[in-house]
């Protein structure tokens, strides 16, 4: 943009292959932990298995003590369960909702060069930009006209 020797559509699809890839970059670790969460409950499974199987194996044992034995083959099914859904489930989740906010931060970013780029006024390409944020965290435009005037004035 600098040197002057791409036209805007050029750098818009400069712009889109850079944002496709830490799109794609940011889905390897979200994927990997949402895996991770997805296999859990087959291991508290293979534990409550593992569970049943000794306490077969111990039934010459008192009534109570096989209760015991058959409690830690649950307790295993439980621990696998619970950490899939009810931490490494959510934390996919975490990763995957940060990856898009920041995605929607590069595409504003996107969005307001290429319009300045096609010639629009400065405030007319920052308004483009701050219409790509969610409504939740986009400011409102005197919120923002107010901002730029007082970075402007430092």
């Amino acid at each position: 943009m600098g040197s002057g020797n791409m036209d805007a559509f050029q750098i818009e699809n400069l712009m889109d292959s850079e944002i496709e890839t830490h799109h794609m970059e940011g889905h390897v670790p979200a994927h990997c932990i949402a895996k991770l969460g997805d296999a859990l409950p087959a291991f508290g499974i293979v534990a409550a298995v593992m569970g049943v199987v000794h306490t077969m194996e111990s039934l010459h044992l008192p009534p109570n003590e096989l209760g015991v034995l058959i409690g830690h083959a649950l307790v295993g099914t439980f621990l696998g369960i619970l950490l899939a859904y009810g931490f490494v489930g959510p934390l996919s989740g975490l990763l995957e909702q940060k990856l898009e906010e920041s995605t929607k931060m590069y595409n504003t970013v996107k969005v307001t060069l290429i319009s300045s780029l096609n010639g629009y006024a400065p405030a007319i390409a920052v308004e483009f930009g701050r219409k790509i944020l969610y409504s939740t965290e986009r400011p409102g435009f005197a919120e923002l006209e107010t901002h730029v005037k007082q970075t402007k004035n430092k």
